[in-house]
């Protein structure tokens, strides 16, 4: 029991606050404990909310209806037409000659995905970007390691600039709705955001250096980017020229690019040979090289791929097939799946010829390995159906993609559309989720998208967390339990100037985000700053603000966004690569937002 203001007694927590306390631990703590994808914790979250009698049945799908959903769904299917288009990729193109120091390669990369993100979904813009950032590398030598990382941070605070930027701007955009019957409008982000943008772009521009070059065994200017070399597993057939040679012979032929790090006989016995072990017939080799030199040797010595058996793609000539290097994204049906579950050549006609994966050692067979956001596949399959097979597959490809037979016409359409949506709310004449959702059918409706690229552009999971989470966070502030939380907050806030108060919720939102995801930190975060903000008599827009900031800005982990995972494989990075440059951006972002935000928005 406790004490109040008027000495009369109340119990600390009621039934329905403990419950809805407890539901937001357990998610927080699945958030955390990521054995089960985000989307998944969050429907269980949803469930036992609905058990406990915390959300109401009636009230506990209104998330799939919420205009939230609607205007991420829309936005996300844009950002596919204008990424399709091709427009913005040959404009950056043609400046690369001009892009002859890193320095300059990391202004214009980071600079144009800064830009472009403010328009559409940060994801989709570097999406845009990395295949151009990778022959950049690849050209020039540079490591890719030192564009990538700057790009992705540039998508992270480009989104910050608009409404739809990223997804903490439309959910704070929501709360404010809720409290003053008006939501933040396209723009009203600005302000703050531009400040950030330039700041943060000034500082990655000199920043890159911070970073890793080279990794062990990796040759920069030979490789197409800077990863690790891949693992392939192949079978000596009887017919090659190698059966009864050694493997030291086996790794001269390959002039140094390639090591067999194992051999497999006998089923699944694995030995780990020296150079003069013999080779025999139907050995499973486990080689570790880079793509180029991985096809030079099996052409040589003869050598079968495992699991294609004859040739690269069963049925398929060898003058059909197509070699690609693509990066496993997010949302990617293949996570946490192995080759062999998948059927990868049976049901869509490719062959898994290497992965690479940094920070982790691989030990088990290629077949049997489960795939992780990030990992960086070699895939053989058909050339024509490969752009396809790699949509559907939910994987980026990571080489420049022409769009030589897309229409003039077409190419330009998707921007017109995306502007035109982004004036009619600016204008007031239509609401945000009326007028994307307008554009995406549009989009569909003249043929730049299918409908069925325009279903795969809509990230599932992350519109399944949101329709989740949204009647739990409503939950949060209808129990009072956004009121219990900002009164802890509010015993560390009243010893604090309202700046500090702005300071101090930027802060707890950044340092949740890495853990829990960027949409789950602003629902749960959004109410509680404004109940903290009515608690301490300040208004709520300055901490809606700070929160959108905080839960936007995941610098230190590869994790806590979906950007931030992306580069990963390709940039070669480990997890603690992100905190070199991402704990000072933290901090001149904190500085720079608590200086801009009192200034821009009335603090009381």
């Amino acid at each position: 029991m406790a004490r109040n203001g008027s000495n009369t007694w109340r119990p600390p927590l009621t039934l329905d606050q403990t419950l809805a306390v407890t539901i937001l631990i357990g998610l927080v703590t699945l958030f955390v404990w990521n054995r089960l994808r985000y989307d998944l914790a969050a429907l269980l979250g949803l469930l036992m909310a609905m058990a406990c009698g915390v959300v109401p049945p009636d009230r506990a799908f209104v998330g799939f209806g919420d205009p939230v959903v609607v205007i991420v769904a829309s936005a996300l299917v844009v950002s596919a037409g204008v990424g399709k288009s091709g427009v913005i990729g040959r404009a950056v193109r043609s400046l690369e000659p001009r892009m002859r120091t890193t320095g300059m390669q990391v202004a214009v990369l980071t600079g144009s995905v800064a830009v472009l993100s403010a328009f559409m979904k940060n994801i989709g813009a570097l999406a845009i970007f990395l295949p151009i950032a990778i022959q950049v590398a690849r050209r020039s030598g540079t490591p890719a390691s030192k564009l990538l990382m700057p790009m992705a941070f540039g998508s992270l605070i480009g989104g910050l600039v608009t409404l739809i930027g990223t997804s903490p701007n439309i959910l704070v955009s929501r709360v404010r709705a809720e409290l003053t019957g008006t939501p933040f409008g396209m723009f009203d982000f600005a302000p703050v955001g531009l400040g950030i943008v330039v700041v943060g772009f000034a500082f990655l521009v000199v920043g890159w250096r911070l970073l890793p070059g080279g990794r062990q065994g990796v040759k920069p200017a030979a490789a197409a980017f800077d990863v690790e070399p891949y693992l392939s597993e192949v079978r000596l057939p009887a017919t090659s020229p190698l059966v009864g040679k050694t493997v030291a012979d086996l790794e001269a032929l390959g002039e140094g690019g390639v090591t067999v790090i194992a051999i497999i006989r006998e089923a699944e016995r694995r030995y780990v040979p020296a150079g003069h072990w013999t080779l025999f017939a139907d050995d499973i080799l486990v080689l570790q090289s880079d793509p180029h030199a991985l096809k030079a040797i099996m052409s040589d010595a003869g050598l079968r791929l495992e699991e294609a058996g004859k040739g690269l793609v069963k049925g398929q000539p060898a003058s059909d097939v197509g070699v690609v290097e693509a990066v496993v994204t997010t949302n990617s049906p293949l996570i946490a799946c192995s080759p062999a579950e998948l059927g990868l050549r049976q049901r869509h006609g490719v062959n898994l010829l290497g992965i690479s994966r940094h920070g982790d050692r691989i030990v088990t067979r290629l077949r049997n390995l489960r795939f992780q956001a990030g990992d960086v596949l070699v895939l053989a399959g058909s050339a024509e159906a490969m752009p396809e097979t790699l949509r559907g597959l939910g994987c980026l490809p990571l080489v420049d993609r022409a769009t030589g037979l897309e229409r003039r016409r077409q190419e330009y359409l998707p921007i017109m559309l995306l502007v035109l949506a982004m004036g009619a709310v600016a204008l007031d004449l239509m609401p945000v989720p009326a007028a994307f959702f307008g554009a995406a059918v549009l989009i569909v409706l003249f043929g730049v998208l299918t409908l069925q690229e325009a279903y795969q552009a809509i990230e599932l999971p992350i519109l399944v967390l949101l329709a989740c989470l949204i009647p739990i966070s409503d939950a949060i502030g209808r129990t009072g339990t956004a009121d219990l939380v900002a009164e802890g907050l509010a015993a560390i806030a009243v010893t604090l100037p309202p700046t500090g108060v702005v300071t101090l919720v930027m802060v707890t939102a950044m340092i949740l985000t890495p853990f829990l995801n960027n949409a789950a930190t602003a629902l749960i975060m959004a109410p509680i700053a404004a109940s903290l903000a009515q608690r301490l008599g300040m208004n709520a827009d300055p901490l809606l603000m700070a929160v959108a900031v905080g839960a936007a800005c995941d610098f230190l982990t590869p994790i806590g966004h979906q950007c931030n995972t992306l580069v990963m494989g390709p940039g070669g990075y480990r997890f603690g690569d992100y905190w070199r440059l991402g704990l000072p951006l933290s901090v001149i972002i904190v500085v720079v937002g608590s200086v801009l935000i009192p200034l821009v928005w009335r603090l009381r």
